[in-house]
């Protein structure tokens, strides 16, 4: 494992990092948007004092902070291999090149000893497909970091996903609301476990977890800025719209993903991409001042009593 220099020196002295996954880079967003989004969510950790730590695989070594070249390199490179806990032994023994999801992100990130990360939605249970359901959930129940996050992804079925989280033990906490977050939009149905006003109240909730020996995650729903929501309604229609013509199209699989994407955008005009954008940078801003109240709650558990 490859740990930059600057990462390794904040874990060690037990400050705030954050990670950032991959896969937004080589697959979530086209270029230049990716490149230029990767940057400002970067920034935005710096800005409230942190250290990001964007996650990759590359020539088979896991990347823990990937320098400025290597993130220009992902952001045009083709054929990178999206990684989840199946890839990772593959990508390695291969020597190739992988972008990390948060299933890969969390396992590779928690080994290096950073306690949180930010990402965009949740991958989940997928629309009319009950057994067709990522493997982040089942990361996000052994693995012991905050997620911030702002929701499950707009694609899945929201409901089904957050009774699976429930089911693993997964306490979900709304940063400033009472609803689950649904992405592109502010608020779902769905009610979190506990709302929370500020990055102490995350910190002590995963201190608290810590104490009892759990291991699953802490996830954190963020809610997408004000200014750059997509109503829940347009989103809803876009999606349908969507999904009629992948089904219409026969798309099946891994294709539906990559073709559902720039089918929202255009049907939104744009306003989704917009969204997305807005609640990536937003949600790592948050993430950093999470980081950081956690780091200090660790640093007063440590600290000798008189």
């Amino acid at each position: 494992m490859r740990i930059r220099r600057d990462v390794q020196q904040v874990i060690r002295e037990g400050g705030a990092a954050v990670a950032l996954e991959s896969t937004l880079i080589t697959h979530g967003l086209p270029y230049p948007d990716n490149l230029r989004v990767a940057q400002q969510m970067e920034q935005a950790v710096r800005d409230e004092g942190a250290v990001p730590a964007t996650v990759a695989v590359l020539a088979g070594v896991p990347t823990i902070g990937i320098d400025s070249v290597q993130l220009e390199y992902l952001a045009q490179a083709k054929n990178v291999r999206k990684c989840s806990r199946r890839d990772l032994p593959i990508v390695l023994a291969t020597q190739s090149d992988g972008a990390t999801t948060i299933c890969g992100t969390l396992i590779l990130a928690h080994l290096a000893g950073v306690r949180v990360f930010a990402t965009g939605g949740l991958g989940g249970v997928h629309r009319g497909k009950v057994f067709d359901v990522s493997a982040d959930l089942d990361e996000l129940a052994r693995t012991p970091m905050i997620v911030v996050c702002s929701g499950p992804k707009a694609l899945l079925d929201q409901e089904a996903t957050r009774e699976r989280l429930e089911t693993l033990g997964v306490p979900i906490l709304g940063y400033g609301t009472d609803r689950v977050p649904a992405f592109y939009s502010r608020e779902s149905d769905l009610a979190v476990d506990l709302r929370v006003e500020s990055p102490d109240e995350v910190a002590g909730v995963a201190m608290a977890r810590d104490k009892l020996g759990l291991m699953a995650a802490v996830v954190v729903g963020v809610p997408v800025p004000v200014a750059d929501e997509l109503p829940r309604a347009q989103a809803e229609e876009a999606i349908r719209l969507a999904l009629h013509m992948a089904e219409e199209q026969a798309i099946r699989g891994e294709a539906v993903t990559p073709f559902l994407l720039p089918r929202i955008t255009e049907l939104t005009e744009g306003r989704s991409l917009v969204a997305n954008r807005s609640l990536l940078i937003n949600n790592a801003r948050v993430a950093a001042r999470v980081a950081h109240s956690l780091a200090l709650a660790r640093q007063r558990e440590r600290r000798p009593t008189i």
